[in-house]
């Protein structure tokens, strides 16, 4: 397994934890972000690993990109690349077909971080977290991915004035306005996303990943393309071994044990 210096891997119970651990705030500076990228690539290839949550280390979980490489750019091609290839990480972890949660801990998700937890399916956040694109407030723009992922989940109007004004939300409005999915106290973001992880692993592979892509392909076509996509993979989903074995369980009336084919 190939050793990080900014991300930590652990694997536990089918469950698959990238932690970002780099001074300054856990920015992602581009060695940062190209093992971040590595690691996620591992864990999501590990047939063993079914839930991946991405969290940060101490008191925070990530201020997004690193301020002072982006101060370095001296041009357009430069940060035309850096937003490109934080692009594609982020893109990586949307389209995988694996569960991906972000454990917003400690006190801020901003900026790049804030893009990175929405390019997760699911985003736990604590009492005392805040979240925001605050790019504005440096004279720059979102460029991982914000001005696209945020209207999606909050509505435009709301996105458009958290983006223009700079503004940091806590995590009781972000749930509010559907940024996050739940807020739990100080110091159980991850043990909050550990025992989700755990309740989404004992269900079929097959069956998560098929929610994931039917949902993900929705999302851009007509909701009779998106219907049509969604009675594919059901119809896929009906031929499995999981499918078998949960109908079984039912009229059986006891647990399924899903094998994952």
């Amino acid at each position: 397994m190939e050793e990080f210096a900014y991300i930590h891997v652990t694997r536990e119970d089918r469950i698959a934890i990238l932690t970002i651990d780099r001074p300054r705030a856990n920015s992602l500076s581009r060695q940062a972000l190209t093992e971040l990228d590595a690691a996620f690539v591992q864990v999501a290839a590990d047939p063993l690993v079914k839930v991946i949550i991405i969290t940060g280390a101490g008191s925070l979980f990530s201020a997004g990109a690193d301020i002072a490489e982006i101060g370095e750019f001296m041009g357009y091609a430069d940060a035309k690349a850096m937003a490109e290839h934080g692009q594609a990480v982020l893109n990586r972890i949307e389209s995988a077909d694996k569960p991906v949660i972000a454990a917003i801990n400690g006190r801020f998700a901003l900026g790049g971080g804030n893009e990175l937890a929405m390019a997760c399916h699911l985003r736990i956040a604590e009492e005392g977290a805040r979240l925001g694109q605050t790019e504005i407030r440096l004279g720059l723009i979102p460029g991982w991915g914000g001005t696209q992922r945020l209207p999606r989940l909050v509505g435009e109007g709301r996105a458009l004035e958290l983006m223009l004004t700079g503004e940091q939300i806590d995590a009781t409005e972000a749930h509010r306005i559907g940024l996050v999915n739940r807020v739990v106290p100080a110091g159980q973001a991850l043990a909050t996303a550990r025992a989700l992880a755990q309740t989404i692993a004992q269900w079929s592979a097959p069956a998560l990943a098929a929610i994931l892509e039917s949902t993900r392909r929705g999302r851009d076509v007509t909701v009779a393309e998106g219907l049509s996509g969604e009675a594919e993979a059901f119809a896929r989903i009906c031929e499995t071994e999981d499918k078998r074995e949960g109908i079984s369980a039912f009229l059986q009336k006891r647990p399924p044990h899903f094998q994952d084919r």
